[in-house]
């Protein structure tokens, strides 16, 4: 029994000895935890991280990421912030210059609203001399293209962040692009901050685009209201690009998704062919012009509504509206003037526009250049690439046009461009009670355009025609035809290169003034009395006009005006290929006269500056004339005289025209006119 409670007593012992070692152990465990947090704690340096982040950052951009140092402030809402942060360039732009730096990049995120909502909240961005340096080559690659990584289906599926504020200070921006002649600096920064909205952003520009002086400023509202769909964001745009002004103020609902917008944009410059760089559309030279309209964002178009302003001399008002998401961008435009001069219009068709008081300092010394060479058709060639660059469907009507030396009443156009393919139709102008009608069809081959052009003459008012010379009168009807099919890059040598006709007719009653065949046929006591009104008009016989045309030349094959008074008679031809003349014009008195010098009047030279000359016949019977007064007054009237040719010269001519004519009727084929603007009656 003592043997028993004697080990009983040493087992107890031997138990007892081993617990106070145990309960020293944990001390050790527990000093040594709390000197290893102390020391991680002390030595903790976010930096071990770097590596990690830039992998990350470079593989999101697609372009090497690197930076200094990183820092991390935790807390409901933690502040990450890194330093020295440098975006390399790529592959095929300078190594040793990077694409962008930035001195500090700090980015505050809500951590509870992620672990809440599973929603990246980003209350803050602070962006500390960003400096960016953004190149393009001439092929059109640039080191600020990203490149898409693939496997981010379901990052894309996720909530997108949440921003907020956005705060940039002394930012600057670099961009030199070879192919847009583009070489300008940007300064960027914030302002504004304490504002109920969140400030906004002020940038400004100054250097080259488009090889002209450019210099700009904006300010947009904060980077939190781009995300707010309940509030628009605020813009106030004013850029300078050469001589080309324009501003843009207003509003933009849902930014990010183009929801709207109620935007006054104006612009102001010299000619509406230097808006190409700040539109991207083509646009033909025009004069000076001014232009104020509201610019909206209606079922993915652009559109330019409501738009009011002066071309030149000439008013315009009207509707464009473009697909912003074709390749190839899609316009339609409704235009209408109430008043224009057709010399505004004149870029349309490769001449100069303007006058010599409207047109810009170019324009007019183009104008004093072109009086000086004697050419008067326009010889500005046009660019099949730039008539590719966008598909048109245009509208236009002119409700007078403005030109007492042109005698059109109005203009209505419909016109339609498809890669280059023009059609007009209609091309028509109001001449007093009647019109001129036109269709054209334009087909890019090559570097030039196949042209065929259909033109009627209907019902043409020749009180109208002559209203233009401010000299003669008259009245009557005309009708005809011309037809014309060509090749060229410009209306010059379409025109010199040209094959067809014109044949114009006037028959039956109408009357003219006789001074018109008096000055004709040099009847020089007689035009004295017509100039005063003793007698001053002929009834009208016929006019007839059959004029083949062959490579460019223009023949008269018939030239006839037969009135109560005299027949006059053309002959020669018009060369456009070269833009001169070679014709004369014969008038016979149909009865007996007195004082007349009959024989050819010789018109040769430039079209736009022709010589007009009396014939052999005339100078002799004049020199006679004179000669015969010198030794006896009486007989100095006998090479004056005309015994007269009557008055049976119209029917012959007319069945010759009417059965070969140099431009025969078209076959009656319906002409298809979309919708566009109506002629409208009277």
């Amino acid at each position: 029994m003592d043997q028993t409670a004697s080990g009983n007593n040493r087992a107890s012992g031997s138990s007892g000895a081993g617990r106070p070692r145990r309960r020293r152990i944990w001390p050790w465990i527990l000093g040594v935890f709390a000197v290893a947090i102390i020391l991680l704690v002390a030595l903790w340096d976010w930096d071990w991280f770097i590596p990690l982040v830039d992998s990350r950052a470079s593989s999101a951009l697609g372009h090497k990421v690197t930076m200094q140092h990183l820092h991390v402030r935790l807390g409901r809402t933690t502040v990450v912030t890194a330093d020295g942060v440098r975006v390399d360039n790529p592959e095929g732009f300078p190594a040793d210059q990077p694409l962008a730096q930035i001195d500090h990049l700090g980015i505050s995120v809500a951590v509870m609203s992620y672990i809440r909502n599973q929603v990246i909240d980003i209350p803050l961005i602070n962006v500390d001399h960003p400096v960016i340096d953004a190149l393009a080559h001439q092929d059109g690659s640039a080191n600020w293209t990203m490149k898409s990584q693939s496997g981010s289906s379901s990052s894309s599926a996720s909530k997108p962040p949440r921003l907020g504020l956005l705060r940039i200070h002394d930012g600057h921006v670099h961009v030199v692009d070879p192919k847009l002649r583009t070489d300008m600096n940007l300064q960027v920064h914030t302002a504004g901050y304490r504002d109920p909205d969140g400030g906004h952003i002020v940038v400004t520009a100054d250097g080259t685009y488009a090889h002209q002086p450019i210099t700009g400023r904006f300010i947009g509202g904060a980077l939190l209201t781009l995300q707010d769909r309940g509030r628009p964001y605020p813009v106030d745009l004013h850029v300078a690009n050469g001589p080309t002004h324009v501003s843009l103020e207003g509003e933009i609902d849902q930014p990010l998704t183009f929801g709207g917008a109620r935007l006054k944009l104006v612009f102001t410059g010299p000619d509406m062919a230097l808006l190409l760089p700040l539109t991207g559309v083509p646009i033909p030279h025009t004069p000076p012009f001014k232009v104020t309209g509201n610019l909206d964002y209606q079922n993915r178009r652009i559109v330019f509504d409501k738009f009011h302003g002066t071309v030149g001399s000439s008013d315009l008002e009207g509707r464009i509206a473009g697909d912003a998401q074709s390749k190839v961008p899609d316009i339609k435009a409704d235009l209408s003037s109430q008043r224009v001069d057709l010399n505004d219009l004149a870029g349309f068709i490769g001449g100069t526009p303007g006058t010599a008081k409207t047109g810009n300092v170019q324009q007019k010394q183009e104008i004093a250049a072109s009086k000086t060479s004697g050419n008067i058709l326009p010889d500005q060639k046009f660019s099949v690439p730039k008539l590719r660059a966008a598909n048109v469907h245009l509208t236009y009507r002119g409700e007078h046009i403005e030109n007492k030396y042109v005698p059109l009443d109005n203009i209505v156009v419909a016109m339609d461009i498809v890669d280059g393919h023009i059609t007009l139709h209609p091309l028509d102008f109001k001449v007093g009670t009647g019109s001129i009608d036109s269709n054209l069809d334009l087909q890019p081959s090559g570097e030039d355009l196949r042209t065929k052009a259909d033109v009627k003459f209907r019902h043409v008012d020749l009180s109208r025609i002559l209203q233009a010379t401010h000299a003669f009168h008259g009245d009557g009807v005309l009708g005809g035809q011309a037809d014309i099919t060509t090749t060229g890059s410009s209306v010059a040598s379409m025109l010199g290169n040209g094959n067809g006709g014109v044949t114009m007719v006037i028959s039956g009653n109408g009357d003219i003034s006789a001074l018109l065949h008096d000055i004709a046929g040099l009847e020089v006591g007689n035009a004295i009395l017509s100039a005063l009104g003793l007698p001053n008009r002929a009834s009208l016989r016929c006019f007839i006009a059959d004029m083949p045309l062959h490579d460019g030349i223009l023949s008269m094959k018939t030239f006839l005006l037969q009135t109560s008074e005299a027949r006059s008679i053309g002959r020669g031809t018009i060369d456009l290929k070269n833009q001169t003349l070679d014709y004369s014009l014969t008038t016979r008195s149909s009865h007996f006269s007195i004082g007349s010098l009959p024989g050819p009047i010789n018109v040769t030279g430039k079209l736009g500056s022709p010589s007009i000359r009396p014939g052999a016949e005339v100078v002799a019977r004049a020199g006679a004339a004179v000669g015969l007064g010198v030794l006896l007054v009486p007989l100095a009237i006998l090479p004056t005289i005309q015994l007269g040719v009557g008055e049976g010269a119209c029917t012959d001519a007319l069945q010759k025209t009417e059965a070969a004519p140099a431009a025969p009727p078209p076959a009656a084929v319906p002409v298809h006119r979309r919708h566009g603007p109506q002629r409208k009656a009277g």
